[in-house]
């Protein structure tokens, strides 16, 4: 049966943090809120958790998913970071974006672009996910909360809950989140590319 946890959006309470954690450890699959929309996520190494999620969000293994980290430290762990790039994330991050660079060998093959060789990174801007990662110690593995069929990201817990069932083993409920996605920026070329624009302002990243 899926449980519910109700967070304080600004002051998450670190009981529920630290079972929410002790979920993700074990293999479970989350619902959390964001800065953008909310969001599933599991696991980086649970291999059974991620096709979970896959399967939530009717998507194969060319979709990118998205490590959650906690700062830039955490993406240049897992990500091949230049002196360019590193300017462009420092300025933007926290916030609404997601970047795809060439992933690191602490990402697993399965979790990168079968071709490209990439994956997707985000630091978001939300108490509740940011206390979270802290209490995880690494980034989680992530997707849009977007079922299959739909434009937008589901925002009201009652209705994730009423709609997903059994099918996640927790929600962190902290009110209503946004419908805007996040900002979808390729920097893993000479240039970067813009390939989804969102809640991130892309007249930061000179794309405007």
């Amino acid at each position: 049966m899926t449980q519910f946890f109700s967070i304080h959006p600004d002051n998450p309470q670190p009981r529920l943090i630290r079972q929410a954690a002790e979920i993700v450890r074990n293999g479970g699959v989350i619902v959390y809120p964001t800065d953008s929309s909310y969001a599933l996520g599991c696991h980086l190494g649970d291999k059974d958790a991620a096709m979970r999620i896959r399967a939530i969000r009717g998507v194969d293994d060319s979709h990118h998913m998205t490590l959650v980290c906690r700062d830039l430290a955490d993406i240049s762990h897992y990500a091949k970071v230049d002196n360019r790039q590193f300017r462009l994330l420092k300025a933007n991050t926290p916030g609404g974006y997601t970047f795809i660079l060439e992933a690191t060998r602490e990402v697993p093959k399965r979790l990168q672009h079968p071709k490209r060789k990439t994956i997707g990174l985000r630091v978001p801007d939300h108490p509740v996910v940011l206390a979270l990662l802290m209490e995880l110690g690494e980034p989680l593995l992530s997707s849009t909360l977007i079922l299959p069929g739909e434009e937008l990201p589901l925002c009201d817990p009652d209705e994730i809950r009423d709609k997903l069932g059994s099918r996640v083993d927790v929600i962190l409920e902290s009110g209503a989140c946004s419908l805007e996605m996040t900002t979808v920026v390729d920097l893993s070329g000479d240039e970067p590319v813009l390939i989804r624009e969102g809640r991130g302002d892309v007249a930061s990243l000179g794309l405007d």
